[in-house]
């Protein structure tokens, strides 16, 4: 999920950036700094957008830089547990597909990939279903669900699992096939549900008989 965000730095501006106005001063320099690093609280750091209220300079002995408290404005993106994301499969490996959702990466285990028997298929590079005749490649648009989230450092040592093994996630084109599936188990309960009344009646109806059968015995 995408946030806008502000937090509060202290912000390192360079003798040769001193000339300018301040604030244009400080967005290059936490443009430069901060995008594209990940904070476990905030997520992904898309983009600084602006910089809000900035507090006097100071200066340090021997340093020529000054030094100000800034309110950093930033678009930052966090993926939740549960979350339902739209991604794109930039990757596909014997071990599942890779997806970009947002700012960064995701893993769909190969185990998570659809809710049927799979056979990867190097010459797509792709996975195929061997009931429902699903497929997925690469540059497909898939909806997925996260089901983890480690957030470390940078994109590259960060890991975000998901899964498309709920009905109606995927590719949209699956949609019709989850929904023939799910009415084929709705029917089958029912069946189910239907014989169930009969069955007891019939149990009991029998029990009945023995009893009786048991009293003209003991006649």
């Amino acid at each position: 999920m995408f946030y806008t965000t502000k937090i509060v730095d202290k912000v390192r501006v360079p003798p040769k950036k001193l000339g300018a106005k301040v604030k244009d001063s400080l967005l290059g320099i936490c443009q430069e700094d901060y995008e594209g690093r990940i904070k476990e609280e905030y997520g992904v750091i898309v983009a600084v957008t602006g910089i809000g209220k900035v507090g006097d300079g100071h200066v340090i002995p021997g340093d020529g830089s000054a030094y100000y408290e800034a309110e950093i404005e930033m678009l930052t993106y966090k993926p939740q547990i549960q979350e339902v994301v739209r991604g794109t499969i930039t990757e596909i490996t014997e071990f599942g597909a890779f997806v970009r959702i947002g700012p960064i990466e995701g893993l769909i285990h190969v185990s998570q990939i659809m809710d049927d028997y799979i056979n990867y298929d190097s010459k797509l590079p792709g996975f195929v279903g061997k009931k429902t005749d699903k497929k997925i490649v690469s540059e497909d648009n898939v909806l997925a669900r996260v089901v983890t989230v480690s957030l470390k450092g940078d994109t590259s040592s960060s890991k975000i699992g998901l899964t498309m093994r709920q009905p109606f996630l995927g590719k949209s084109e699956w949609g019709k096939i989850d929904e023939k599936s799910v009415k084929e188990k709705d029917e089958k309960g029912k069946g189910r549900k239907g014989k169930g009344p009969v069955k007891e009646e019939k149990e009991v109806k029998e029990k009945k008989e023995v009893k009786e059968d048991k009293k003209e015995e003991k006649k």
